[in-house]
């Protein structure tokens, strides 16, 4: 006894059972797949002895659909309460709905019985900080009061957001995805998925995009569904004690996540299993889907958007695309690659300094100054004053005839008799000139922010800033592209499917080719990316232009470096993750690198049959190895498997106790 106590005081956090693991340490698949071979063996010859056995074993083996019913549903209730709570906090820092302070300005405006059609915008009930104070809606000092509150109202948020991260969940900031892909691939990060992080999480997301920072609340939903599937997987012995099991709901839950987050069960499922999942067997594909199935219809029960639909983008196009225009759709595919490329080097470049220097002791200052200089840059221009998901659809949308926004600024023949939905190409008015130069400078603005937002120690999601600046570089190419073929539409490349008076443009279209270039360039997405995009947007017949932008992309931003943006961080943390997509050329053999030098002690090793539990012992107490391999002989030294240290500690404590 007195030998195993002095051997377990080399442990540095003791556990009762063999089969756990230490915080930041690797699972072993192997094991755990045997576990479970042997759990699921014991049941099935149980279930032979009596009925209340065999109930049991059917229990067991429906627990895992019900732990997707379960995460499904709390998935998606959290993104509609989201959703509804990031839409009216949004609102607050312009206005306030009289009739009742929650609903948002649309909302409020719904039920207005004096709202008109051409000012829909407008209503008695909502008023903007300057009428409700002053009394006053027009002219400088209204303009500047609405200015100060709106700069006011950001930094209150955002100061909320990163204290409660600070103080109560640490594990809460970022996107979370690098992070879950990490464990994903069996490294434990304990309190990373707990109940602590989910709240906070889901609390600090709604304040960080009500603030109108550069950032979205896509991704750190999969953070917040991995948690619901942590929670819940909890609560069934069958997932709680076995880490390999867990990681199946795991990555079950982030195809939720993608779901409820773009309204995209499909894309969530491939999302899952090209981008995230380490190990994603058949069963689990089964489960993906239904997790994401359960997670959209409840998205779609709360209806957050009041439109219908899962998602804000929804567009529909009326007219079919050519194949000349694929040339543009390529070049928005090739300005994806090099944005991707730009920013995972300025952002990795500028998040290593933050951790090297004294800027990273100070990340409530940071998140203050760059929320400051955001507000103040963003509210004079108006495409960067909306949130960037009303920027993005308002960038998709086609311009109909009942259509108010500039981008649809055109002027109109008086003489035009065509139905609403076939309206032809037409010149540029004054407003589209002004909303170009607005949208260039918004894009010059959003290229810049996001590089130093992504990355502080708040909830950052990257899908929607850079769907954004694609969106925004897509429908200026889409307007001057469209201009071109109404003033030349006697060119040879415009002769044979664009004609004077014909509807063969759509810039809306561009905008979402550009979206998607932009998000496959940084994040690498291929397959999954166009699955997203065509179920966010309903554009089904338009995949092969979304295809062709993001193979473009993949392969432009790939010339410069194969990583994207999540992995880039996992490097960057330090965190032991194999990519299965690396390719490795070294050519060093085993026994060159784990030879000792002249001088040295030899390998410290387990051999098969000539060692006894003393001289296990005395290795343990003379090393500080982590593990070590089990070979045949000194002789020989062939690898025939790897001891875990705190295995064998554990093992000889249980052997020696009486």
């Amino acid at each position: 006894m007195s030998v195993s106590g002095n051997l377990m005081d080399f442990l540095d956090e003791p556990f009762p059972d063999v089969g756990t693991y230490e915080d930041f340490h690797t699972i072993d698949w192997l094991r755990e797949k045997s576990r479970d071979t042997d759990r699921h063996r014991k049941i099935t010859s149980k279930s032979k002895e009596s009925v209340w056995e065999f109930i049991k074993g059917l229990l067991d083996a429906w627990s895992g659909w019900v732990v997707m019913l379960l995460i499904g549903l709390l998935a998606g209730t959290l993104a509609g309460v989201i959703d509804l709570a990031v839409d009216w906090m949004t609102d607050l820092k312009e206005g306030i709905c009289l009739s009742a302070f929650w609903y948002s300005h649309e909302q409020c405006c719904w039920t207005s019985t004096e709202t008109t059609f051409e000012d829909r915008d407008k209503c008695p009930l909502w008023q903007k900080w300057s009428e409700l104070l002053v009394n006053q809606s027009e002219g400088a000092s209204a303009y500047i009061l609405n200015y100060l509150l709106y700069i006011l109202w950001a930094l209150l948020f955002a100061f909320l957001a990163v204290s409660l991260v600070r103080v109560f969940a640490p594990y809460a900031c970022g996107s979370g995805i690098p992070e879950i892909k990490t464990i994903l691939s069996g490294f434990i990060i304990r309190g990373y998925l707990g109940k602590w992080t989910l709240l906070i999480k889901t609390v600090t997301l709604v304040l960080v995009v009500s603030s109108g920072l550069s950032l979205g609340k896509e991704g750190p939903l999969v953070h917040v569904a991995c948690c619901c599937g942590n929670f819940f997987s909890s609560l069934f012995s069958k997932y709680s004690k076995n880490e390999g099991k867990r990681r199946e709901v795991l990555s079950a839950a982030a195809a939720a996540g993608v779901s409820v987050a773009f309204g995209a069960p499909i894309g969530g499922v491939l999302f899952s299993l090209e981008e995230v999942s380490y190990y994603f067997p058949l069963k689990t594909l089964w489960r993906s889907f239904f997790a994401a199935l359960v997670a959209a219809f409840t998205l779609r029960s709360i209806n957050p958007f009041g439109n219908s639909r899962l998602v804000l983008f929804y567009v529909e196009y009326h007219t079919p695309w050519y194949m000349a225009e694929l040339f543009p759709f390529i070049l928005l595919g090739v300005f994806g690659g090099l944005w991707g490329t730009l920013f995972i080097r300025c952002n990795i470049a500028w998040c290593r300094r933050r951790k090297t220097t004294k800027l990273g002791k100070y990340p409530v200052l940071e998140v203050i100054v760059v929320t400051a200089i955001t507000a103040i840059i963003a509210y004079p221009n108006p495409y960067t004053r909306q949130s960037t998901s009303e920027l993005i659809s308002e960038l998709f949308n086609d311009c109909g005839a009942l259509e108010s926004s500039q981008l649809c600024d055109y002027i109109n023949d008086p003489n035009m008799t065509r139905p609403v939905d076939d309206i032809p190409d037409r010149p540029a008015g004054r407003g589209v000139y002004t909303a170009m130069w607005q949208l260039a400078l918004a894009l010059i603005f959003k290229i810049v922010i996001t590089i130093f937002t992504f990355g502080m120690k708040i909830p950052s999601g990257l899908f929607i800033p850079s769907m954004a600046v694609g969106a925004m570089a897509g429908r200026m190419v889409g307007i001057g592209v469209e201009q071109l073929a109404y003033h030349h539409h006697d060119w040879i490349i415009f002769r044979n499917w664009c004609r004077p008076g014909a509807d063969c443009v759509t810039p809306g279209l561009y905008a979402m080719v550009g979206a998607a270039a932009c998000l496959g360039g940084v994040t690498r997405m291929t397959v999954s990316l166009v699955v997203i995009m065509f179920e966010l947007t309903g554009g089904l017949e338009y995949i092969v232009p979304l295809m062709a932008a993001a193979v473009t992309s993949k392969w432009v931003a790939d010339a410069f470096g194969k990583e994207g943006i999540y992995e880039a961080h996992i490097h960057l943390n330090g965190y032991p993750f194999l990519d299965v997509k690396d390719e490795f050329t070294h050519r060093t053999l085993a026994t060159d690198v784990m030879r000792p030098r002249r001088g040295e002690p030899p390998l410290s090793v387990l051999t098969q049959d000539s060692m006894t539990v003393e001289d296990v012992e005395t290795l343990i107490k003379e090393t500080d190895y982590n593990g070590f391999p089990v070979v045949v002989s000194r002789d020989s030294e062939r690898l025939i498997g790897f001891a875990q240290r705190r295995e064998l500690i554990l093992a000889i404590s249980d052997c020696q106790t009486p």
